[in-house]
């Protein structure tokens, strides 16, 4: 079953009060980047990084960015993929927030915690809009906290 959060972004009310909710857990937490996973990571992350005064930071599929990059490739329940980030897009020893659509299997944001930690970043939480039943990894991934809006239900 597919979870489609376009419905969300149909309606400005209610995608601003996510925008919000997300923005009132993480002011004040030292968070100096939100990182989103492309592509619907990029739709919450971006508002969230203005909201919070911060910077957004791209996590993007394979050749998708100019320059010099760094990669972490991840298995998927259906094959492999990649994240790619500038070399240069975060500084060691920041504080990092990694957002999503959705959490699943947590594959994706392993992979976006590895590929941060390996520039020396902090990955504080990931934030999700929504975390699936099958997610059953109390609520962390790789030791990091991971925050859902809503828990879908079966």
């Amino acid at each position: 079953m597919f979870n489609d959060i376009t419905p969300l972004l149909l309606r400005p009310k209610a995608y601003k009060d996510a925008i919000e909710i997300f923005a009132e857990r993480y002011r004040g937490m030292g968070i100096h980047a939100v990182a989103g996973i492309e592509a619907r990571g990029f739709m919450f992350g971006s508002p969230l990084a203005i909201a919070i005064g911060t910077k957004f930071i791209p996590l993007r599929k394979p050749g998708k960015l100019p320059g010099k990059i760094i990669s972490e490739a991840y298995d998927l329940e259906y094959g492999t993929d990649c994240l790619e980030m500038h070399v240069d897009a975060v500084q060691p020893g920041e504080n990092v927030l990694i957002i999503d659509d959705l959490v699943a299997t947590g594959g994706t944001l392993r992979a976006a915690i590895r590929l941060l930690e390996c520039a020396g970043a902090e990955v504080v939480e990931c934030a999700c809009v929504i975390g699936l039943p099958k997610f059953k990894a109390d609520y962390r991934i790789n030791g990091k906290p991971v925050y859902m809006l809503v828990e879908a239900i079966n």
